[in-house]
């Protein structure tokens, strides 16, 4: 008998977890846009593009919830990690991912689960509120992770201070922008792939 009810909780957990055919292909769909997106970009001579990614990063998790938002992001890196030419200025390969820039693509799937988290406290304002806090910090994990990677990678020729002040002119005030512009999106993208779920 205790065994029996033991059981119960672990297969409605693996259940769950499991992702359906419908969700996959929700997944791969996002992850194609995300490719798109990304090559939306501007090479820079330091090597580091300025790119539009986190709006696609955040409008993923936005629109799909954390769970699949994260998965969706994670095929976005295998299919690049492969060879396919999805991430910014058409690279690929796994070079990518261990390059200067990669931190950034790494924290990819982070902050698609945070941007995914959609709270339930009836009151609208102060969901979108919340929403929008859970995604800045998900764009300061990947802000973070990114310049670390960065400053370590960069052979001694940029501190870690350097390589964030850097960051504070050139990317972060612009990414702050894209993330608030993808949150409000994503919320009316939510609500459309809701109706047609149903």
């Amino acid at each position: 008998m205790n065994q029996t009810l033991s059981r119960k909780p672990v297969s409605s957990q693996a259940s769950h977890l499991r992702f359906t055919t419908r969700e996959l292909v929700l997944g791969g769909m996002f992850a194609a846009l995300m490719a798109v997106i990304s090559q939306l970009s501007i090479p820079m001579p330091n090597g580091v593009p300025i790119t539009i990614q986190v709006f696609g990063i955040a409008l993923i998790g936005i629109t799909l919830g954390w769970r699949l938002g994260c998965l969706s992001a994670v095929i976005y890196l295998l299919i690049g990690a492969v060879g396919l030419p999805v991430f910014a200025n058409f690279g690929g390969g796994v070079s990518r991912l261990v390059s200067l820039t990669g931190g950034y693509l790494w924290s990819y799937p982070l902050m698609a689960a945070l941007c995914g988290i959609h709270p339930n406290t009836g009151n609208q304002k102060k969901d979108t509120a919340l929403i929008l806090l859970s995604s800045l910090a998900g764009l300061l994990l990947v802000e973070t992770i990114g310049g670390l990677q960065w400053a370590a990678l960069s052979g001694g020729s940029m501190s870690v201070s350097a390589v964030f002040a850097y960051a504070a002119v050139a990317f972060i005030p612009k990414d702050i922008i894209l993330t608030v512009l993808a949150v409000f999106i994503g919320l009316s993208m939510r609500k459309v792939l809701n109706r047609i779920m149903r």
